[in-house]
């Protein structure tokens, strides 16, 4: 069932949101050649904590870091270790805060140095299918009608659009209804209504869609060995509009870039 929010929850869920935002900010200052995954995750915690918030990966469902750490053909949920980063990589960094009771949780996939230009191609479309995606966020639509925006884009480009892996709504908990898949028909799916915040975030492979899991019980890869990419966005429904709650402007501050991206879905000011 999916659980409805006042303006009043979604103001504390945007807080939650931000926490999340400018711990990535901070990694972003540290994703370097020779950096040590393992390091950027303890800084992670304790950034997260000095915001009054709490990690909200850590210790969920057992898993025992504050960031999921996905370099290259890992998609999703890999595990910091003390492997240092290296030129050329790319490392999806996905990480939630809990703060006032509710949910943050975002990601995004940095560059390493100087990467391949197919690779660099793979994380541009993949960005941009996530706004794509957002924009069909919005009163009256469907959940398949943000799925098959996503698809579209990405498979255009012959990417593999990873299936087994889902968006989701958030609140109160980490994970709620409904699922907000990367694939699927417009039409389709539960339909939107005011109130609602969910989790969106395109998981695109540059070969096959299919997926494995490593011995640990939480990593997932490419079946294929090629890179993947992963960003997410927190997005609440307010007055049939989609508004972002979570934002990468920290990140862009971190690393000198300019982008008007999110303008037309944000209206409060960041601060």
């Amino acid at each position: 069932m999916v659980k409805v929010k006042t303006l009043e929850e979604i103001e504390i869920m945007r807080e939650s949101a931000l926490v999340v935002s400018r711990t990535l900010g901070m990694i972003a200052n540290e994703i370097k050649p020779g950096a040590n995954p393992l390091k950027l995750d303890k800084m992670a915690e304790e950034y997260i904590r000095e915001q009054g918030a709490e990690p909200g990966f850590l210790g969920m469902y057992d898993f025992p870091n504050t960031l999921n750490w996905s370099p290259n053909a890992q998609v999703v949920h890999g595990i910091p270790n003390n492997e240092p980063l290296k030129e050329g990589d790319i490392i999806s960094v996905d990480c939630g805060a809990l703060k006032n009771g509710y949910y943050g949780d975002h990601a995004y996939t940095f560059e390493v140095g100087e990467v391949a230009p197919e690779t660099k191609n793979l994380l541009k479309v993949t960005k941009e299918s996530l706004y794509i995606g957002i924009r069909e966020f919005k009163l009256g639509n469907r959940v398949g009608d943000v799925a098959y925006a996503i698809q579209n884009h990405t498979e255009k480009h012959d990417y593999g659009v990873v299936r087994e892996l889902v968006g989701h709504g958030l609140g109160k908990e980490l994970h709620e209804d409904p699922q907000m898949p990367n694939y699927g028909k417009r039409g389709r799916g539960k339909k939107f209504v005011n109130g609602m915040v969910v989790a969106i975030e395109p998981m695109i492979n540059m070969g096959t869609r299919r997926i494995k899991q490593l011995k640990d019980g939480w990593t997932i890869l490419t079946a294929d060995g090629q890179p993947s990419a992963h960003f997410e966005h927190n997005v609440a429904l307010i007055d049939g509009k989609p508004e972002l709650l979570s934002t990468f402007q920290y990140i862009y501050d971190a690393l000198g870039i300019k982008s008007d991206e999110e303008a037309e879905f944000r209206r409060h000011k960041l601060v």
